[in-house]
């Protein structure tokens, strides 16, 4: 683990050799975080594990400045970076499957029902945990960190510094106020 925060100070510093071994270190952990997020949905084919590991170290690569201090937070942020590039193409495709820019006709059969209803659960829940956020961040976060990055309750419970009890407690709550306001919607 110290070599971990040696290499995430290295990065935060620009150095990019030090980010690549960083990742590298890290892989098996996104992959791992980026498979649990995805093998829910394996009857659609919006990503698969691998591209989604990429997607996520080009967002890396991008973001100007790497603010993570630890591996728990790295992968905490990891998991926030894999929901931003899941919601993004869940967006892409609904806009896609709606006809993007081409003008609408109305059918007169429901095709609706026949087509993969992935993108609108990822949607959903995204927009009631935005709602959870106004509510409760840390709650948010948790969720965050658990449905779209797979993450245990122990390395949540070392981002956000607090103890696993906490965690487990927040989880339930986080559970019990998305149904409500998945349901609503």
């Amino acid at each position: 683990m110290g070599d971990i925060t040696v290499l995430l100070g290295r990065a935060r510093d620009g150095d990019r050799g030090a980010f690549d071994s960083l990742f590298d270190a890290l892989y098996p952990d996104l992959r791992r975080i980026a498979h649990a997020r995805l093998a829910s949905h394996q009857r659609s084919t919006m990503l698969n594990t691998t591209v989604l590991v990429h997607e996520c170290f080009l967002k890396f690569t991008a973001a100007d400045r790497l603010t993570p201090t630890d591996r728990a937070h790295f992968l905490a942020y990891g998991a926030q970076v894999m929901r931003s590039i899941i919601v993004d193409l869940a967006r892409a495709r609904q806009s896609e499957r709606r006809g993007g820019d081409a003008a609408h006709t109305t059918l007169g059969t429901d095709v609706r029902e026949n087509l993969p209803a992935g993108e609108d659960e990822i949607m959903d829940v995204h927009e009631a945990l935005e709602q959870l956020a106004l509510l409760d961040a840390r709650l948010a976060k948790v969720v965050e960190m658990r449905y779209f990055g797979g993450l245990r309750e122990a390395e949540i419970a070392e981002a956000l510094g607090v103890n696993e009890r906490t965690i487990r407690r927040d989880w339930e709550k986080a559970r019990l106020l998305l149904a409500a306001a998945l349901r609503e919607q």
